[in-house]
């Protein structure tokens, strides 16, 4: 989303942009997700069967490693998006799958087999190898599609890859830029009112904190990241880099921010970044997190999609996921947090409040 173009928009139409530039953005999971399920043999498992399979069933009926197990109803979610896989409840009322039974929709809606894949590979090859091995991934015990395209994991690689690191921190800054716009906006802006000092985790370049302590400019702001990424950065009066590792220890502060951080990791990760916010915070501190509550019946049908669309990518290059509100409440609560809430929802993300 071009942010050059912000301040011609209002909250909405810019939350409403970020949602629909996502869509637009990874249109391409609809081809690789489907490109999977042949892969995989989905439809000729289900055509082989003859009639409609619950999920362990087709799952046992594929070359599926027994650990991506717990991964592959989310490609279903995808594939019944699309139109591959229609869910059906079973004729026994009794027989509870779990994630669901499906059947196949009708030929036309799904064989793509010898659909144009090859495009793919004209544009960023960095970005699409991953996704291109995600069949792979589902047979294999890498812990993510990106790993078992490049031998490597997702962070590593950027740390060594001075133009892939800069892609990504880049990127990451243009979306921090146009949603912290809404957020620090006359409406929002009480998130952060009366707090005198905030760390922000995993800040990156300091966009974020940037914008943070040009609206409240009474407040002390620390960007804590790993070295190479702040080595060069220059801060302040009121606004401090510091190289450092969250997993270790937390500077001391006022509130912690986690901004798009929890979807990175796995559950014990989060629940030590979780514990090490808590140390750091004073006892009538908060922590403040973005990020995306799944399964919000709140979302129109464009934002749910993008959010699938997000899942899956966090999937596909970490091995990670969004979480439900079910599943964050539990990271929370595993981390000693005492109680929490959700304060709001701007677009794709909800803003929540966590209390020690």
């Amino acid at each position: 989303m071009a942010d050059h173009n912000d301040q011609n928009l209002t909250p909405s139409e810019l939350l409403l942009a970020e949602t629909q530039s996502w869509n637009q953005l990874y249109f391409f999971i609809e081809h690789v997700t489907l490109k999977c399920a042949f892969q995989l043999g989905i439809p000729n498992a289900i055509t082989k069967h003859g009639k409609p399979m619950t999920l362990s069933k087709l799952m046992s009926s594929l070359s599926i490693s027994p650990s991506k197990y717990p991964y592959f109803h989310r490609l279903t979610q995808i594939l019944v998006r699309y139109g591959l896989l229609i869910p059906q409840k079973h004729e026994d009322n009794n027989v509870d799958d779990g994630k669901g039974y499906y059947s196949l929709a009708p030929t036309d809606r799904y064989i793509m087999k010898d659909g144009p894949w090859n495009s793919m590979e004209d544009q960023d090859s960095f970005f699409f190898k991953a996704w291109n091995c995600l069949g792979d991934w589902f047979r294999n015990e890498d812990p993510s599609a990106f790993y078992t395209a490049y031998g490597d994991l997702f962070w590593s690689k950027l740390s060594r890859d001075t133009s892939s690191g800069n892609w990504f921190h880049v990127n990451m800054a243009r979306d921090s830029r146009s949603f912290m716009n809404v957020l620090i906006g006359n409406e929002f802006k009480d998130v952060f009112k009366g707090l005198t000092s905030l760390v922000d985790v995993g800040g990156g370049t300091g966009t974020v904190a940037m914008a943070i302590t040009k609206k409240f400019p009474d407040m002390k702001c620390i960007v804590l990241d790993l070295p190479p990424v702040v080595a060069n950065l220059q801060g302040s009066e009121n606004l401090e880099f510091v190289a450092g590792d969250m997993f270790q220890k937390i500077p001391a502060a006022n509130a912690v921010l986690l901004k798009s951080i929890l979807h990175d990791w796995n559950d014990e990760e989060c629940v030590k970044i979780l514990k090490n916010c808590k140390d750091a915070i004073t006892r009538s501190g908060k922590v403040i997190i973005i990020d995306m509550v799944m399964e919000n019946p709140e979302l129109d049908d464009e934002s749910f999609q993008a959010q699938l669309f997000i899942d899956m990518l966090m999937m596909v290059f970490l091995g990670s996921k969004e979480r439900n509100k079910k599943e964050l409440e539990k990271l929370f609560f595993d981390a000693g947090f005492t109680s929490y809430k959700i304060i709001l929802t701007l677009g794709l993300r909800s803003v929540i409040e966590l209390y020690p």
